[in-house]
């Protein structure tokens, strides 16, 4: 059994490999075949099957699917890379290489594994060597002689031969600080850790701020760590999973005039000029300073208002002062990446915060309206024109000529609403983000990689990854936003329904798993 990114698989009684999750890239879909060994990715997946092959699908932007040939006892999928230990011994890397997590060593190994940008390999003399990625220590591994070697995001950890757990690297959330007692098996997630201790039990630890260290009761044989889950096989064959981002599509109860949906998290405007947030909570995002607004935008981590009072206030993370609203009266806001944007109540607009890309140095002129975006913003011009600026890497600042009424920025793609009620889109489009559907629209949001728009009947219609993060509900709506891995839409009776892809940690039912070992030899 494996977690990902937000996937989970697992191989059951008659070693098929069954998916669960997000499938954007087909990371879910796995091959037919028979299988020992099954490792999740970020977006993709290996198993080794039972003639010791390699097999991979899903992502391959960085090649990390591209399976090598041979014969193998063991595999393991990191951020957007593969490893596989070779029948004799030697281990083998391939996929992205931007901090060395491919290079592969010489020498005998008997299990490996693969974090974000990193790998470890056990050694067959019980010590354990990384390579890689060494940013907060994850490549440091101790001396001493363990069992079992596990790596996540910016840490890692290792069963000892006391049976203690030791964790290394980053420890921004505790996730290096493993507890005591004596465990079989360790796993190391992105910014948490899960051990199965010797009675049979999960002790988790480290960040939990999608409840993946809510560790459930019982007794347990196999535990494994994804990007915001975890995932446990119990002793009757069955697979329990918690955490995930179930919170962000939690509708508020109530009746609401505005919206704006951020990454993890989403933000609402009452009739009485109340603002509600809700979902991930992390530096603060969805604590709403009392008071009436006019306005709301939630970004990535911070979210801004408009006051009555034509002030803006905005809270959240402010690493890049993207929380250090300027002074002034304003008539609109938007809350990017690491950065925000402000539509003056004399049509100028102000940017502050992250200009790594100069995405805060706005043009000279009148602006109608403004979005802020990845690293770059754009806004539309008194004479109905749009205007980008800021990182253009992608082309995401390159917007088309004619007349606009809406724009909306993306992570590294921005759409706008032309004057017929058509939409354009341009820049990134890995997911097909920037490719709208025909029709007429009022309205349009992008995210990191899809879009939503409104149609002129007031249906919703998206587009992109997961073909836009699953399919809209049905009924009228007056405005939509998206996120990361969500969709939110504010319905003409003013109730909000939002949805997102099949539940990460939704447990499989009707399918028995069994531990399979490595076959010998």
């Amino acid at each position: 059994m494996t977690a990902g990114g937000h996937h989970s698989c697992g191989i059951d009684s008659d070693g098929k490999v069954k998916c669960w999750g997000e499938n954007g890239w087909g990371q879910a879909d796995p091959p037919p075949g028979h299988f020992d060994m099954v490792a999740a990715g970020i977006a993709h997946t290996c198993g080794l099957s039972q003639s010791l092959r390699i097999t991979c699908w899903g992502d391959n932007t960085y090649r990390q699917t591209d399976s090598p040939a041979g014969h193998f006892v063991a595999v393991a999928a990191g951020a957007y890379h593969s490893c596989a230990l070779r029948l004799g011994g030697g281990v083998r890397c391939w996929g992205s290489n931007a901090a060395g997590q491919t290079w592969g060593w010489s020498g005998a190994y008997r299990d490996l594994t693969a974090g974000s940008a990193h790998s470890c390999g056990l050694r067959s003399d019980a010590t354990i060597f990384c390579w890689g990625d060494d940013s907060g220590g994850q490549s440091d591994a101790p001396d001493g002689e363990f069992t079992a070697v596990s790596g996540g995001n910016r840490h890692s950890c290792g069963v000892r031969s006391d049976a203690t757990i030791t964790c290394w690297g980053d420890n921004s959330y505790g996730q290096s600080d493993a507890p005591d007692g004596e465990f079989i098996a360790v796993t190391a997630g992105d910014w948490h850790a899960c051990g199965l201790a010797g009675d049979a039990t999960i002790a988790c630890w480290g960040d939990n701020s999608y409840g993946q260290s809510d560790a459930p009761e019982g007794e347990f044989t196999a535990i494994a760590g994804g990007h915001r889950h975890s995932c446990a096989v119990r002793e009757d064959g069955t697979i329990a999973c918690w955490g995930g981002e179930r919170d962000a599509v939690t509708s508020p109860a109530g009746e609401f005039d505005a919206l704006s949906v951020g990454a993890e998290h989403s933000c609402a405007r009452r009739a009485d000029g109340t603002v509600t947030c809700w979902g991930n909570d992390a530096s603060g995002r969805t604590n709403v300073p009392a008071g009436p607004y006019s306005a709301v935008s939630a970004g990535i981590w911070h979210s801004c208002g408009v006051r009555t009072d034509a002030t803006i206030t905005c809270w959240g993370d402010n690493f890049h002062g993207q929380s250090d609203a300027p002074e002034g009266e304003f008539t609109a806001v938007s809350a990017g990446w690491q950065h925000s944007c402000a539509l003056g109540t004399e049509g100028t607009v102000t940017c502050w915060g992250d200009n790594s890309h100069g995405q805060t140095n706005t043009p000279h002129g009148r602006f109608t309206a403004v979005a802020a975006g990845g690293s770059h913003s754009c806004g539309i011009r008194h004479d109905s024109s749009v205007t980008c600026w800021g990182d253009t890497t992608l082309g995401q600042t390159q917007a088309p000529d004619g007349l606009f009424s809406a724009v909306a920025a993306g992570y590294g793609h921005a759409c706008g609403v032309r004057e017929d009620a058509t939409i354009a889109c341009w820049g990134g489009n890995w997911s097909g983000q920037s490719d709208p559907p025909g029709g007429t629209f009022n309205t349009v949001s992008a995210a990191f990689n899809h879009s939503c728009g409104v149609r002129t009947d007031a249906t919703i219609a998206c587009w992109g990854y997961g073909d836009g993060l699953a399919d809209p509900p049905d009924g009228t709506f007056d405005g939509v936003g998206v996120g990361n891995r969500h969709s939110c839409g504010l319905s003409t009776d003013g109730t909000i329904i939002c949805w997102d892809f099949t539940p990460i940690v939704a447990n499989p039912a009707g399918v028995r798993f069994v531990p399979v070992g490595n076959p010998e030899g």
